[in-house]
C-alpha cells in the first residue's frame, strides 16, 4: 500500500497520464449517452422503430447503469480500481461495436444492456482512481482539472456527435469509442497504479443487484408497454430489494444513510429533478428534428448554451450552498428550470432557433446552474465524509433509476408512443410531456422548500465537483476513500 508522501504530484508526467486517462475515461461514458439521444431519429428511421423501440434504446443502457454502478464500485474498491476501470472500458468498446452493427432494434437494445453493465463499472472508477493515485495535496485541482475538462467534452461532444450523423451515419457515434478507449487502456496499464481497499467487504451484494435490474426493467417494460400487471410486480421487487438491504451485512444501499434528515429530502428531490431531466432530454431532441426540422448536428448543437452556462455558474452556485445552505438554490433552481421548460413549448414546425428555442434553453440552463451543485452538496454534506463514496454512488443511482422511469412513462403519458410519421401528433404530445416535467420540477422544489432546514448547510467536501454535465448524466461519483 503507497502513502499519500509516495504518489504523484499531479505536475510531473505521471500525474498528467493518470488524469488523461481518467478525464478520457469518464468522458467516453458521459459523451456516448448525450449523442445517443441526438441520433434517436436517425436509429428509429433506419431500424423502422417506433418510439417504443427508441426508449428501449436508452433505457437498456439507463436500466443496467443505474442497477449495477454501486456493485461496479464495490468492486473496484475488492478488486482494484484499475483493473475494474480496464474491464468496464474494454467492455463499454465491444459493447459499442456491437451497437455500431446492429441490424435490428433488438441487437441495438441487447448491446446498449451490454454497454450499461460496462459503464457501470467504468463510471465510478474515474474518481476514485484520482482520490487513490494522485497526491492530497494537488487533489483539489486534479478534481478540478477532471471537472473542466469534463464540461469541455460535454459542450464539444453535440458538435461531434451532430457531424459525425449527419456525415457518416448513427453507427459512427459507437465506433467512435474504440480509439478513445484504445487511448484510455493503455495508459491507464502503463501509467495508473493498482489500489485496492483492504477495508472493503469480500462479499458483493450480488441477490441485492440482481433483484433491483429485475424490479427495474419489469417496472420498464410495465411502463412502456403499459401492462398494470408488470408494473405491480416491478413495485412488489423494489420491496423485496429493500427487505435484503435491511437484512444484509454488506448491502448496495446502506439503510442507515436515509437515518439523516437532509440525505433522504435531497434524493427525493433527486428523483424528481432527474425524472424530468431524462423525460425532456429524451424528447426534446426528438421535437427538434420531427418538428422543427432540425438537423442532427443542430439539434446538438442547440443545447449547448445550456452546458456553457453550467460550466460558468455551477461553482459559485456551489459555494453560495456551502455558505448559506441548499435550500434555497434546491428551491429557486426547479422553479426556474420548469419556467424554461414553458418557453420551450414555442418549438413548433415553424421554429426560429434565437426566437423560440434559445430563451427556453438559457433559463432552463440557469435553473440547472442554480440547483445542480447545491443538491450534490447537500447529499455529501449529510453523510460522514467516510460514507461520502456510497452516499454520491446511491444518490448517483436515484438520478439514472428516476431518468429510466421517465423515459419508459412519459410517452405513454404525454400520448406519443407508436409511430413516429406524425409530427403534428408529437407536437402535441411535446407540450403535454413538458408540462408533465414542469411539474415534477415543482414538486423537487416544493419538497426542498417545505422539508430542508433554512438553517446553514454543511460544509460540502472541498474533493468533489459536480459535473456541468451531471444535469443530464446523473450526479458524479465522488471516490470512496483511499489505499
Amino acid at each position: 500500500m503507497s502513502t499519500a508522501t509516495e504518489l504523484p504530484r499531479l505536475g510531473s508526467a505521471k500525474g498528467r497520464w493518470i488524469l488523461l486517462a481518467t478525464i478520457l475515461g469518464s468522458s467516453v461514458a458521459s459523451l456516448d449517452a448525450t449523442v445517443v439521444n441526438i441520433a434517436l431519429p436517425r436509429i428509429g428511421e433506419s431500424l423502422d422503430t417506433d418510439v417504443a423501440g427508441l426508449q428501449w434504446t436508452l433505457n437498456g443502457y439507463t436500466l443496467t447503469l443505474a442497477s449495477f454502478i454501486l456493485l461496479g464500485g464495490s468492486l473496484g474498491d475488492r478488486l482494484g480500481r484499475r483493473r475494474v476501470f480496464v474491464w468496464g472500458a474494454l467492455g463499454f468498446a465491444l459493447a459499442s461495436v456491437l451497437c455500431g452493427i446492429a441490424a435490428s432494434i433488438e441487437m441495438l437494445v441487447a448491446a446498449r444492456v451490454l454497454q450499461g453493465v460496462a459503464g457501470a463499472m467504468l463510471t465510478p472508477g474515474s474518481l476514485a482512481l484520482i482520490s487513490s493515485s494522485i497526491d492530497d495535496r494537488d487533489q483539489g485541482a486534479a478534481i478540478g482539472l477532471w471537472s473542466g475538462f469534463g464540461g469541455v467534452a460535454g459542450a464539444f461532444g453535440p458538435f461531434l456527435g451532430g457531424w459525425l450523423i449527419d456525415v457518416a451515419g448513427w453507427q459512427s457515434i459507437f465506433f467512435i469509442n474504440v480509439p478513445l478507449v484504445a487511448v484510455v487502456v493503455l495508459v491507464a496499464l502503463r501509467h495508473v497504479p493498482e489500489s485496492r481497499d483492504p477495508a472493503a467487504s469480500r462479499r458483493s451484494d450480488l441477490p441485492g443487484a440482481l433483484v433491483v435490474a429485475l424490479a427495474l426493467g419489469t417496472l420498464t417494460f410495465g411502463l412502456i408497454d403499459v401492462t398494470p400487471l408488470l408494473i405491480l410486480a416491478g413495485a412488489v421487487l423494489l420491496a423485496v430489494f429493500v427487505i435484503i438491504e435491511i437484512r444484509s451485512d454488506h448491502p448496495l444501499v446502506p439503510p442507515r444513510l436515509f437515518s439523516s434528515r437532509v440525505f433522504t429530502v435531497a434524493n427525493l428531490v433527486t428523483f424528481a429533478v432527474y425524472a424530468a431531466l431524462g423525460g425532456v432530454f429524451f424528447l426534446l431532441v426528438l421535437e427538434l428534428q420531427l418538428v422543427a426540422g432540425f438537423s442532427p448536428l443542430m439539434s446538438g448543437v442547440s443545447t449547448v448554451p445550456m452546458t456553457i452556462i453550467m460550466l460558468v455558474l455551477s461553482a459559485p452556485a456551489g459555494r453560495w450552498a456551502q455558505a448559506h445552505g441548499p435550500r434555497l438554490p434546491m428551491t429557486a433552481g426547479p422553479i426556474l428550470a420548469a419556467a424554461g421548460l414553458v418557453l420551450l413549448m414555442r418549438i413548433g414546425s415553424d421554429t426560429v432557433y434565437v426566437r423560440d428555442v434559445l430563451p427556453g434553453v438559457v433559463v432552463f440552463g440557469l435553473g440547472l446552474s442554480v440547483l445542480v451543485a447545491p443538491l450534490t452538496g447537500a447529499v455529501l454534506g449529510a453523510v460522514p465524509s467516510g460514507e461520502a463514496g456510497i452516499a454520491s454512488g446511491v444518490n448517483n443511482a436515484v438520478a439514472r433509476t428516476a431518468q429510466l422511469l421517465a423515459v419508459a412513462a412519459l410517452p405513454g403519458l404525454a400520448g406519443i408512443s407508436g409511430s413516429l410519421s406524425d409530427p403534428s401528433a408529437f407536437d402535441r404530445g411535446f407540450e403535454v410531456a413538458m408540462w408533465i416535467c414542469a411539474g415534477l420540477l415543482l414538486a423537487g422544489a416544493l419538497l426542498a422548500g417545505l422539508l430542508l432546514r433554512p438553517a446553514r448547510g454543511a460544509p460540502a467536501p472541498d474533493r468533489v465537483d459536480c459535473l456541468p454535465q451531471c444535469a443530464v448524466a446523473g450526479p458524479a461519483v465522488a471516490p470512496a476513500g483511499r489505499t
